[in-house]
């Protein structure tokens, strides 16, 4: 068992709008304007000093781009991996037994979709609301270890817009 996790959560960046010419949500890519947006995003969680040992995906495409993006612009490039936990109805019961796998781990990153995320945030912190997050939008959660011992730390939420002026 690991002490001390900082889980970031992460939401997927700017993607294709649903419809006709992408019947298949899980497949939906993010666009040029989300890819742009989320390179100066890890710069700007490079600016911070913010790294993870891996991050974690949902298996839907536009969530997938997301971390191979972040991975590829933050030192030390961590492995993406896929968690299907994090797809879209994800629940917490197996967020959770998923994640225990990572627990020798200090620095887990999590990609996946709203409003799943902001609810799996609310129960990790003991809130009562769920967290809202734009696309892109991180927050960073302190666990004391896993397995769970009793409710996490919010240390930060941060908007995009505020990462992208991180990293100018």
């Amino acid at each position: 068992m690991a002490s001390g996790i900082e889980l970031y959560l992460i939401r997927h960046g700017v993607a294709a709008e649903r419809g006709d010419a992408w019947p298949d949500d899980a497949k939906r890519p993010l666009v040029q304007k989300g890819v742009a947006r989320l390179r100066r995003e890890a710069d700007g969680l490079a600016a911070l000093d913010v790294e993870f040992d891996v991050i974690l995906s949902s298996p839907l495409t536009r969530a997938r781009q997301t971390a191979e993006l972040l991975a590829e612009a933050l030192p030390g490039r961590p492995p993406v991996q896929i968690m299907e936990s994090l797809s879209p109805g994800g629940t917490h019961t197996a967020f959770i037994e998923e994640l225990a796998k990572h627990a020798k781990r200090s620095r887990l990153a999590c990609v996946g979709h709203e409003p799943d995320l902001g609810q799996l945030a609310a129960r990790l912190i003991g809130a009562k609301r769920p967290l809202e997050f734009k696309k892109g939008a991180i927050c960073r959660i302190d666990l004391n270890g896993l397995p769970l011992s009793g409710p996490g730390y919010l240390r930060w939420f941060i908007t995009p817009r505020m990462l992208r002026r991180a990293g100018k």
